[in-house]
């Protein structure tokens, strides 16, 4: 059993397509741009938020005493 798991994984590696050292840079480069992108996008939202937040409540606590 274990032997033939072991023949068929060697089997399925040599049929695998792997990337040139040039894709990996540029898939990989690609990868952290993008992630350091919506980062950058959901702290903006989160700041945005934050500030609605703190003046409602400030604005709340004005208006009832």
């Amino acid at each position: 059993m274990a032997k033939g798991f072991v023949k068929g994984v060697k089997g399925e590696l040599k049929k695998v397509v792997w990337p040139t050292k040039e894709q990996l840079i540029k898939s990989t480069t690609m990868v952290v741009l993008l992630v350091v992108v919506f980062a950058a996008i959901i702290l903006g939202f989160d700041m945005i938020l934050e500030f609605a937040d703190t003046n409602i409540w400030n604005f709340i606590q004005t208006k009832i005493g």
